[in-house]
């Protein structure tokens, strides 16, 4: 991409990002208080709100720094598969964006009841699992904002290998410079470890495990 390009797209993905974090953080408040609460008024405004801000908000956030984050990567030498700190952000934001959609259900039952006149029945394990899954996508964008911040050394196998298939005097568009340092061991297991949980993930949810269980309440 060219320079105005490459930095339209960044301030895209920076927007995006920056506007799915603060959702999720707002959306945890919002968990938490009606987990807490004694006010029925205060707890029905609260699941209400939830709904709301996860479709109108948090939703067109995931899908935009996901999208907008593809373009970066693979519009720049950093690459998507290039750089373990780049892969790892991309396989956090695949899991969180998963996530949210598979866990809207709840959000769902909740504010329908929220909208009775009457609240009923006993709904804690699912007000339980709204703060649990706000706390780790919370948990995980964060991750991100430290790894887009530092950006930790090391480059995967393939990264080397094209890096060596490059030219030796070109350099990135930006500032900074690509590594071609090997990555630490700490960075490996960290992906390897994002790898295992989607994969466990998965594998939970396609067994019924996951979303199945709500469909009996």
């Amino acid at each position: 991409m060219t320079p105005p390009v490459r930095k339209f797209a960044l301030t895209a993905h920076i927007t995006a990002s920056v506007s799915w974090l603060g959702a999720v953080a707002a959306f945890l408040a919002l968990a938490v208080a009606g987990l807490t609460t004694h006010d029925m008024q205060r707890m029905r405004a609260a699941y209400l709100a939830t709904e709301t801000i996860t479709w109108y908000v948090i939703v067109p956030s995931a899908f935009g720094s996901l999208l907008t984050g593809l373009v970066v990567s693979l519009g720049t030498p950093w690459g998507l598969f290039r750089h373990y700190w780049v892969l790892v952000k991309f396989m956090l934001t695949i899991l969180a964006t998963v996530l949210l959609l598979l866990h809207s259900r709840p959000i769902g039952v909740l504010a329908a009841v929220a909208r009775e006149p009457a609240w009923f029945g006993d709904f804690r394990g699912l007000q339980i699992q709204l703060v649990g899954d706000a706390g780790a996508a919370l948990l995980a964008l964060l991750v991100n904002v430290t790894l887009s911040v530092y950006k930790p050394q090391g480059m995967t196998v393939y990264g080397r290998r094209t890096q060596r298939e490059r030219d030796e005097g070109r350099v990135a568009d930006d500032e900074t410079i690509p590594n071609t340092e090997r990555a630490p061991r700490w960075m490996k297991g960290f992906a390897i470890l994002i790898a295992g949980l989607i994969l466990l993930f998965v594998m939970l949810h396609l067994a019924g495990g996951g979303l199945g269980a709500l469909h009996h309440r």
